[in-house]
């Protein structure tokens, strides 16, 4: 067994023994399999919060910052962290995670370890320490504050040799000690590539599995840190899901086995990852999964997505698929270059923070009466019906250690109109259930109405449309005794339409003549000549990954012969989240071909891709 998953287990064997077992202790179950620490119960509370991107890179209007920005562009004239920490817990999100340094390497605090840093900026005359006033705005709304600060450093001198890991670890200690206490100490795998590096201009490459030696590095986040969780694409307390869509599997458990790859040890950004999104059943490590997604199409601002906001409804299908699948939904707020956030980015969070109380204000299961098949030692008021739905996550229904399959049944006076279905396990005992189905009942006949596994901290049942019924009944299976800490029943509205979004339909590309897809370009023959103001691009991402347009030349021609540009950027983030992004345009343009090209070389055919035009 590797020296990660060893340090895990022996983090995850110092767990708490306390009244967390029961109502009652004396007759409670034992827990079954890797079971959460403190650390990460308070974590699964929190269930939301938002990570923050500000950096020299906005104000170059890139994604990712090359690490050669004068830092004398750095001047946010209106900047209030209270403004978008009010925006983000008006959306119900719990904490703040500050990108301290990005892989640019500016740092938001005066840094002792580098000069490039906040104090060599034109804001507050160099006096001011961004860090600190994130700290104080999360303190005074109640909000949970956690920080991020890039292991990948595009701008030091020294990144690659082992004096850059020591000055990291100092970068670390220096957050750690003056800006706690934090509940998330987070961290990716970035391991170089081209950068300024101090003038160098060059490539730099390392092996994650051993350069940054995470272990001695989150040693030093235990012992500064003891409540933060540490979060990776492995982590020590939480995993990543694997993608950047903020999308769970249908099945995602929070245990899982960790394994290294190439004979490395299972270190970020050196793993198996076949497993991240699923976890592993009967896992060896509790390391549930955090869903991070931006809420715009990149994670830094950039002024033509200013309407390409996600929207309330999909931010609460993203809600449904993260946290109600057991983990955390993690999103991703940029702020302009003046400091604060986009109004559109307010009123979005504040309309899906109000969306999500409206949802959940109900649950129509307190008003049901409830009849379980069994009740652990006959003991109704430790372990029976009212504990379901008490809003409780460590009261539970408990069954007989002898009883794994078990049923529920809630009958109401009259019947009730719902469309989401809510169950929760008491996690302090384990991930005990396999799986469960739900019937309801029809025209005097019970019938099929949904189905689940991997229950954990929360599952969320979104059903394809409402259904009325005055009876549901709910079986459950699993390898041991049933601990079923909640049920919900509750009512999704409808969503009233958004203002600040762009109109998605656009010209009918279904006939357009596909003239070359490769050597990174994509030439098109429209079949005759049309005007638009924007184009869009939708990678279909698959095997063919290394294919993608990332930064793009957008060309126009009469003949399909000469060409003329008129647009050229980046497409946000577009590796890790493939979605439809949109070129907005200066003015219209007519034309008969259109070419969409990569700044860059681009081996492979690019293939499953699509362009759009909007009029």
């Amino acid at each position: 067994m590797n020296s990660i998953v060893n340090f895990t287990i022996a983090i995850y064997s110092l767990v708490f023994f306390s009244s967390a077992y029961g109502q009652n202790k004396s007759y409670a179950p034992e827990p079954y399999g890797a079971i959460p620490t403190e650390r990460q119960l308070k974590w699964h509370e929190m269930e939301m919060y938002c990570l923050v991107h500000f950096t020299p890179t906005t104000f170059q209007n890139k994604e990712w910052g090359y690490g050669d920005a004068d830092p004398s562009i750095f001047n946010p004239k209106k900047f209030d962290a209270r403004q978008i920490v009010n925006a983000a817990k008006s959306g119900g999100f719990k904490g703040i995670i500050i990108v301290a340094k990005h892989h640019d390497g500016f740092a938001l605090w005066p840094t002792k370890t580098a000069t490039y840093n906040i104090s060599e900026s034109l804001w507050k005359n160099g006096k001011g320490d961004m860090v600190k006033e994130f700290m104080l705005a999360a303190k005074q709304q109640n909000m949970k504050f956690g920080i991020y600060c890039s292991p990948w450093d595009r701008n030091n001198l020294s990144y690659g040799t082992p004096a850059y890991v020591d000055l990291y670890r100092n970068q670390l200690k220096e957050l750690y000690s003056n800006y706690g206490p934090l509940f998330m100490s987070w961290h990716d795998g970035a391991n170089g590539g081209d950068g300024f590096y101090g003038g160098k201009k060059e490539t730099r490459k390392v092996d994650q599995s051993s350069y940054y030696d995470w272990l001695t590095t989150w040693k030093m986040t235990r012992k500064l840190q003891p409540d933060a969780s540490i979060f990776s694409d492995i982590g020590l307390d939480v995993r990543w899901i694997g993608n950047e869509k903020g999308i769970a599997n249908e099945t995602s458990w929070s245990t899982i086995t960790l394994q290294g790859i190439a004979s490395k040890p299972a270190m970020p950004g050196f793993l198996d990852d076949s497993n991240l999104g699923s976890g592993t059943r009967n896992g060896k490590q509790w390391i549930p999964f955090e869903a991070d997604v931006a809420l715009r199409p990149g994670w830094f601002y950039h002024p033509e997505q200013d309407n390409q906001l996600k929207t309330v409804s999909q931010l609460f299908h993203i809600y449904c698929n993260s946290v109600g699948r057991g983990g955390g939904f993690d999103l991703g707020l940029s702020p302009t270059t003046e400091g604060i956030l986009h109004p559109y980015d307010v009123k979005t969070l504040a309309a899906f923070g109000r969306f999500l109380k409206s949802v959940f204000k109900l649950n129509l299961a307190t008003n049901a009466k409830i009849t379980l098949s069994n009740v652990r030692n006959g003991k109704t008021t430790d372990f029976g019906a009212s504990n379901l739905t008490d809003n409780n996550r460590y009261s539970y229904w408990g069954t007989d250690d002898k009883i794994h399959n078990a049923t529920i049944t809630l009958q109401f006076q009259k019947p009730v109109k719902f469309s989401i279905i809510q169950f929760r396990e008491n996690i302090k005992l384990g991930q005990r259930i396999d799986s469960l189905q739900v019937e309801m009942l029809k025209n005097n006949q019970w019938v099929p109405l949904a189905k689940a596994t991997s229950i954990g901290a929360n599952r969320l049942i979104r059903l394809q449309e409402a259904v009325i019924t005055s009876k549901i009944r709910v079986h459950i299976y699993a390898p041991v005794s049933i601990a079923l800490s909640d049920i919900g029943l509750f009512m999704e509205h409808k969503i009233a339409p958004e203002t600040n979004q762009q109109s998605t339909v656009g010209y009918d590309n279904s006939a357009w003549r596909v003239l070359s897809s490769s050597d990174g370009k994509i030439d098109l023959d429209l079949g005759e000549e049309l005007t638009f103001s924007a184009a869009g691009y939708l990678p279909i991402k698959d095997k063919h990954t290394d294919a993608l347009i990332e930064k793009y030349n957008l060309l126009i021609s009469n003949d399909g012969k000469t060409w003329t540009k008129i647009a050229e950027g980046e497409f946000s983030n577009i590796k890790a989240n493939p979605i439809l992004q949109r070129i907005a345009l200066a003015h219209k343009w007519k034309a008969r071909y259109i070419s969409l090209r990569s700044q860059t070389p681009v081996k492979a055919k690019i293939e499953k891709a699509e362009v759009h035009l909007y009029n």
